[in-house]
């Protein structure tokens, strides 16, 4: 009888991990793991400026869905994680153009629409340090969209018109009035009104504000003072109820009067108050090409419809040398404003946005910070946590 041995199979035990090994593992997990949801799902920013007061304020904090419209396959894959244009803190680019992919969108749930907070990548040059850089890192915006692709839009004196219906005013929306008291208001003051960042005080003339002396009355004991502020209809109706509020007047351009800078001017005589009627740019659509199309849509073809060659002159475009009389546009646009009417570098002064340059949907503020709180217990605001943005 023979006898088998066997030799059980040991494995050797696993080495234990260093402390600084674990730490990395779980700092790559998170890196990786939160690029992932900031690129599928979910990201965070924040609002630097008072374009969109008060709807959205200085100091919020929210969360925009990339899956509503569809997230971006990335273009520029060479990135640090979680960075945008530069390296946190220094001006060294984040990224390379070494390598850069066609964009496309996965399916969202719902498309653009008429009302929607959207941020997207801003297009102008100018309006990006003057950097060409590609389309993913483009500086981030967020405006209210007023036009979706086909759209005929229109401002008649501060209002609204699409395919020439009124077009409701955000509730929160604000826009500029001139104020006459016969009291001294202070920074406190407004602050009850939610007006910190747009007002004017009468030692601190501006272009747009009438001097103090203009109201000096010496037939009256009282002398007037004039303020300029950027605030809710809602605010201005609380206003006039005062006693001391002698009177308010609406600050806007007069139609016919051409404000430099306006998109389409000078062929047309545009202000940002009376704006229009121009066709937001679909997908498919086919327009002339004459001195009026050119001057709305020349820059969409030269900039962002991927033609090469392309030179456009106030009564001709050409493109690989060849003259076009007619364009058929290869994208949807959207043509956006912000709530703050009278204080937003929008599409009144930059033109249209191309569908390959949105980013999401602005959902909810999940915190706020007053940058210039009246003490420190009012740095943040709390009534603004986790609101719904609409």
């Amino acid at each position: 009888m023979s006898e088998v041995s066997t030799k059980a199979a040991t494995k050797s035990a696993k080495p234990k991990k260093s402390p600084i090994r674990e730490w990395f593992d779980s700092v790559l997990f998170a890196v990786v793991a939160a690029t992932l949801i900031r690129w599928l799902f979910m990201e965070a920013f924040t609002i630097p400026t008072p374009s969109m007061e008060n709807s959205l304020m200085v100091g919020d904090f929210l969360f925009v869905s990339k899956l509503h419209y569809g997230t971006r396959t990335p273009r520029t894959p060479l990135q640090v994680p979680l960075t945008h244009q530069k390296i946190w803190g220094t001006n060294i680019p984040s990224y390379s153009t070494a390598i850069q992919l066609p964009s496309y969108r996965l399916p969202g749930f719902t498309h653009v629409k008429n009302g929607d907070v959207v941020v997207f990548n801003v297009p102008p040059k100018y309006l990006n340090e003057n950097i060409d850089y590609p389309v993913d890192l483009k500086t981030n915006y967020i405006k209210r969209c007023i036009g979706i692709p086909g759209d005929v839009l229109e401002v008649r004196e501060r209002e609204v018109f699409i395919n020439g219906k009124l077009f409701p005013a955000p509730p929160r929306s604000e826009q500029r009035y001139f104020i006459k008291t016969t009291e001294v208001l202070d920074a406190n003051f407004f602050r009850k009104y939610d007006i910190v960042n747009d007002y004017r005080d009468p030692s601190q003339p501006t272009e747009n504000w009438k001097p103090l002396e203009q109201y000096n009355d010496s037939t009256k004991t009282s002398t007037m003072v004039g303020y300029s502020v950027n605030t809710t209809k809602a605010v201005i109706d609380q206003f006039k109820g005062f006693s001391w509020v002698k009177g308010v007047e609406p600050m806007m351009d007069k139609p016919g009067e051409m404000s430099p800078g306006v998109y389409g001017t000078p062929t047309f005589k545009w202000n940002h108050d009376n704006f229009g009627p121009i066709t937001v740019p679909k997908k498919g659509a086919t327009i002339s090409i004459n001195a009026q199309t050119i001057a709305l849509y020349g820059p969409v073809i030269e900039l962002y419809e991927g033609n090469e060659n392309v030179t456009t002159t106030p009564t001709s475009i050409t493109i690989d040398g060849k003259a076009i009389t007619s364009y058929t546009f290869k994208q949807d646009y959207y043509f956006m404003m912000g709530d703050n009417r009278d204080n937003s570098l929008d599409s009144r002064f930059w033109g249209f946005v191309p569908e390959d340059h949105i980013v999401g949907k602005a959902v909810f503020v999940w915190m706020s910070l007053d940058p210039n709180p009246a003490n420190i217990w009012n740095k943040i605001r709390w009534n603004r946590l986790f609101r719904t943005i609409d």
